[in-house]
This record gives structure tokens, sequence and C-alpha cells, in this order.
């Protein structure tokens, strides 16, 4: 069983994090990311490091929640997330027009997904020349959910190779129908 809840969360030098009252907030230079946590849950906050305990052992699954949210807080308000969605088949294309997505997928009409106004996205080629969408920011439950919706447009086929999946998904094909 995994214990990660007890280890410490390690602060980068020119990162600073703070608390009021039930919110944890994360800053850098550039931006600042908060959460608010649950009453359950405590968080000391350090020089060095973020420690997270919790008052009942009843409610471990916050401690572990908490933990890992404020940690991914940490890492990620430095650099960037990234989700990469691979756009596969003869007519599907894709194009980012100022903040939004312009998928074509074969339906009778072309999706114009809006992005939030953070998130950026950029269209790029694999190895084999097909579209991959990557979608990027600094909060990865964001980043998440864009790219849930964007693959939710036209999730993978089985039968055909057509689909829009995450980059490195492995898809289980299926043979065809045969005659008897």
């Amino acid at each position: 069983m995994s214990r990660i809840w007890k280890l410490p969360i390690q602060i980068a030098d020119w990162v600073t994090v703070t608390k009021a009252w039930n919110t944890v907030t994360v800053t850098w230079p550039k931006w600042t990311l908060s959460y608010t946590y649950l009453d359950w849950v405590s968080v000391d906050i350090n020089d060095t490091d973020v420690v997270v305990s919790i008052d009942n052992d009843s409610f471990k699954n916050l401690w572990g929640l908490t933990r890992t949210l404020i940690d991914n807080m940490v890492i990620w308000v430095v650099s960037w997330y990234e989700k990469k969605l691979q756009v596969l088949w003869v007519g599907y294309s894709a194009k980012v027009q100022w903040s939004k997505l312009a998928l074509q997928l074969w339906y009778s009409h072309p999706i114009d997904h809006v992005l939030p106004e953070w998130i950026s996205a950029e269209i790029e080629q694999d190895p084999k020349w097909n579209t991959v969408v990557v979608i990027r920011w600094i909060d990865k439950q964001l980043v998440w959910e864009q790219a849930a919706k964007i693959r939710s447009y036209r999730k993978p086929e089985p039968y055909k190779w057509k689909w829009v999946r995450y980059l490195w998904e492995f898809i289980q094909m299926k043979a065809w129908k045969t005659a008897a």
C-alpha cells in the first residue's frame, strides 16, 4: 500500500506557498494556482516544504488527495503540463484559430471547440505525418478536461483506424466480421 501522503512536498526556490483559512495558494512570478481543502485536513507550511496531515484516521482518502493536488500545483506552476491528441483518418483535420480549435471530423459541419482563456493549443505532426493537437497549461486538471472533451467528439473506433485519441494510447483493434 502506498504511503505517499506522509511525504513532505518540496518547494522550489522561486515558488511561494501561502495559506489563508482553508486555501493554499502557490505563486510563481508569472502564475498563481489555488486550492481549497476541506476542514478535516491540515496543511503546515515551512520554509522548504509543505506537510499535509489529518485529524481523524477515517479521512485518509482526503489526506492523499490533498497532498497530491498541492504537489501537482507546486510542480506545474513552474513548468507547463501538456497533453497530446492524435487526429487520424483520411478526412480528419484540426486547425487552431485564435482561441478555438477547428476540427473537421467527417460530420456535416466543422466542430469549433472554444478553449478557455489561458489554455494554449498547437498543431504538430508525428513521425508518420499524422496530425497531433498539443494542449498546454499549468493546471493539470484543466488540460485533462479539455483533452477529454476534444477526444469525445470522435472516440477511437476499434474496427477501422479512425479516431481522436491520446498520443501513445493503445487501442486493441478488432477483426472484421467474416462470413460463415
